[in-house]
């Protein structure tokens, strides 16, 4: 019994640090870059992470590569009028100087599409983010369940809107 608590600590601990992760470009911090885990043979899946801008410009995320998907796009969701509308953001998504733009369930997101494997809890995937300025660094992404996704990019009360540093 003490052993499989000690197993459950630690993988709660692992899974905790691994929703913890930052990446550096510039003035740009990436923070707990995630995808959701999907069932088998779906063909999409979302990418979440917090994006903070901390130099004195603007500068926009452009393109998001990876290999686990044949198709990528930097997506918003809003409300136009009762309808939630999801599109593709032409030209990117603008990281404000001395802003924090969230990236999450419900607003602005990454779609992987015409995925080439199921993407299961735990595991975890290098990427690309290229961005106008800054250039193109190179994250991990992990797969977590909804739940997980929410909770690290600031549970229930997650908003769709940018917020200030």
């Amino acid at each position: 019994m003490k052993k499989l608590l000690l197993v459950a600590a630690a993988s709660l601990f692992w899974t905790q640090t691994a929703l913890a992760e930052q990446f550096t470009i510039g003035d740009l911090t990436i923070s707990n870059p995630m995808i959701r885990a999907t069932p088998v043979n779906a063909p999409v899946s979302g990418g979440y992470m917090t994006i903070t801008n901390g130099g004195a410009d603007d500068d926009r995320l452009t393109a998001v590569t990876v290999d686990f998907a044949r198709e990528s796009q930097i997506h918003e969701m809003k409300m136009d009028g009762d309808v939630m509308k999801m599109r593709e953001i032409d030209g990117g998504l603008v990281i404000p100087a001395g802003q924090t733009v969230v990236l999450q369930p419900g607003g602005f997101h990454i779609m992987f599409m015409k995925l080439d494997q199921q993407l299961k809890q735990d595991q975890r995937f290098d990427a690309k983010l290229t961005f106008e300025n800054a250039g193109t660094v190179d994250v991990t992404l992990t797969v977590a369940d909804l739940a997980a996704i929410k909770e690290s990019l600031g549970g229930d009360e997650m908003k769709m809107e940018m917020k200030a540093n």
